[in-house]
């Protein structure tokens, strides 16, 4: 991957863009949780005093590490929908970019998120942030009379608790769909509901 902003934007030189463009690549693949700060300067061939200087310590360069991470699908998955018209074409495209931002991060990485409280709670407020760009992409398909009269936060509701299900792995393992068939088969399912 590569950062979406340029180095210089975001406080950091370009070297320091690299290692958390890589780093964000290791932990998605592999998860962070087993991972030394020694280890980590082996695998980026750096010293550790260079990833200090991301971070003070393993647990802050992972926290530094899911942020990059999420603040780039956020941007990602924005600029997929920002000329969609269509209220129903907007939710499927939004859905889709979620699930195609996502794909990259692999069960090791959920697993470690999961069980890294720090972690965990910039998943969830993402997701939350999610569920909300969904609920105003349904009023205003409700608004624009594309949509049913629904209830818009009780249907974000419903997409959150799924969304946060994907993202545990609960979705694949009860249905055996990986993360991208799921958020296109929350897509369909949605805009079969709501659609007039």
């Amino acid at each position: 991957m590569t950062t979406t902003a340029p180095f210089a934007a975001t406080g950091l030189t370009r070297r320091q863009a690299e290692l958390l463009d890589h780093l964000e690549e290791l932990f998605l693949a592999e998860g962070f949780a087993r991972f030394t700060l020694e280890d980590l300067a082996v695998r980026l061939h750096c010293s550790k005093s260079t990833l200090y200087a991301l971070a003070g310590s393993k647990e802050q360069l992972a926290q530094r590490v899911i942020k990059h991470f999420f603040r780039k699908a956020t941007e990602a998955v924005e600029a997929s929908t920002v000329t969609v018209q269509d209220p129903g074409l907007r939710v499927t495209a939004y859905l889709t970019a979620v699930a195609a931002a996502l794909a990259p991060a692999g069960p090791a990485f959920h697993r470690d998120l999961d069980a890294f409280g720090p972690g965990r709670e910039i998943y969830e407020r993402n997701t939350g942030l999610a569920a909300e760009r969904v609920r105003q992409l349904i009023s205003d398909g409700v608004a624009e009379g594309r949509f049913r009269d629904v209830h818009p936060a009780l249907v974000a509701d419903t997409v959150t608790t799924l969304m946060f299900r994907i993202g545990r792995g609960d979705t694949a393992r009860a249905t055996g769909l990986d993360d991208a068939a799921a958020y296109r088969e929350l897509a369909a399912l949605l805009l079969h509901g709501i659609t007039l």
